[in-house]
């Protein structure tokens, strides 16, 4: 008896199809999300090396820097008041700084959906003058 597979003719358009658009779907959400999240490590990040030489400049000093390369790495959410809080503990010589990361930032995923990034780091180091 010989079977009949006239359904299986090999051809796979449907699930092609499917899976090209499942793909693009996950590019597209990645360009407009990826950016905002890289941002947010790198400038978290950086606020635990600025953290480290709370000895060597003052809290004014520490947090324009924070500030700079939030405005370099696009993020102006952070230029807000509030945003950026840096509090030093301990003498000029050895201590502990602690840097408050508190903003949201809003991606608009092409006018259907307005995905919200909240940010809420508080990140503590200690510091040494070892000059």
């Amino acid at each position: 008896m010989v079977s009949s597979r006239s359904g299986e003719r090999g051809e796979g358009g449907m699930g092609c199809i499917l899976c090209l658009l499942g793909l693009a779907l996950a590019g597209a959400l990645g360009f407009k999300l990826v950016p905002v999240f890289y941002g947010n490590s790198t400038l978290e990040g950086y606020a635990g090396d600025v953290a480290g030489e709370a000895a060597l400049f003052p809290v004014a000093e520490l947090e324009a820097k924070v500030r700079a390369r939030a405005q370099d790495l696009g993020i102006p959410e952070a230029q807000a008041e509030g945003a950026v809080t840096i509090t030093v503990r301990g003498d000029r010589t050895s201590g502990f700084c602690t840097v408050t990361l508190d903003y949201s930032r809003s991606v608009d995923l092409y006018g259907v959906y307005t995905f919200t990034v909240s940010t809420d780091k508080v990140i503590t180091r200690p510091y040494l003058d070892s000059r």
